[in-house]
């Protein structure tokens, strides 16, 4: 071998390395890479270990685990015109990642945009009793919105959930009398349920009573074995009707 090809070989021997370390790429499990070749999209890589042709491909990473994204509170006045306070979190994650990179800008950006603008209008057709009760069905349309509106994007909504409604103070103290007043409405309806039954039972006791007389006595005796129990108290025996009608009889024979 001729000593002065040596350092020709060592310079190809060193371009070969730095050619395939710059076009060795190793994506992780929950990475993809949109490839663009010549600037034109080409396909999506990954996961493993692939090749790209340096200057004429590159390469954009895309992480396709699900993400987490607060949003921030927003002033929502309800149907009912109270003014409140709204946060929420969304659960996505990139299930195209072409579309993802391709038709939207900032797809983490452009997703949280959408949260916000959908949590106020949603919510603002909603009176406040159902901002408080009906989170469920509230996270549910949301999501759906989310989800109908983010499909172009390669986005997909997997949950919406809301984390707090803040009200003012003296709508707080509005509630608070509003639940008193109906806890004392259904007190005083099923008192008064209450006091209907024991009349009906009581108009049936009567009816009882007055189909047999000798009932009424048996009870008549009963309650004053009641009162004879507590020796406090003064016993005052009423004479039985009967025994006026027996003695006027008898006089009247006399």
């Amino acid at each position: 071998m001729n000593l002065g090809s040596l350092p020709i070989i060592a310079i190809v021997a060193v371009a070969v390395v730095m050619f395939l370390a710059s076009s060795v790429r190793i994506l992780r499990e929950y990475e993809r890479g949109v490839v663009y070749t010549l600037g034109r999209f080409s396909g999506v890589s990954g996961p493993g270990l692939f090749l790209l042709i340096p200057v004429v491909q590159q390469m954009v990473k895309v992480d396709i685990r699900t993400r987490v994204h607060d949003v921030p509170a927003q002033d929502v006045i309800s149907r009912d015109n109270v003014s409140v306070k709204v946060n929420a979190v969304i659960y996505y994650r990139v299930v195209d990642t072409g579309k993802a990179i391709n038709q939207v800008e900032n797809f983490m950006a452009a997703t949280s945009q959408l949260a916000q603008t959908t949590l106020r209008s949603v919510l603002g057709q909603h009176e406040l009793d159902q901002m408080l009760s009906e989170r469920t069905k509230l996270n549910t349309d949301i999501r759906a919105i989310l989800d109908g509106q983010t499909e172009a994007w390669g986005i997909k909504v997997a949950n919406v959930e809301i984390k707090h409604v803040d009200i003012s103070e003296s709508m707080v103290r509005a509630i608070a009398k509003q639940a008193e007043a109906e806890r004392i409405r259904r007190a005083k309806v099923i008192n008064a349920e209450g006091e209907s039954q024991a009349a009906l039972q009581l108009l049936e006791a009567a009816k009882t009573l007055a189909k047999e007389p000798r009932a009424l006595e048996l009870r008549y005796l009963s309650a004053m074995q009641d009162i004879a129990g507590d020796r406090t108290n003064t016993i005052l025996f009423p004479l039985p009707l009967d025994l006026f009608s027996a003695f006027g009889k008898g006089r009247g024979t006399a």
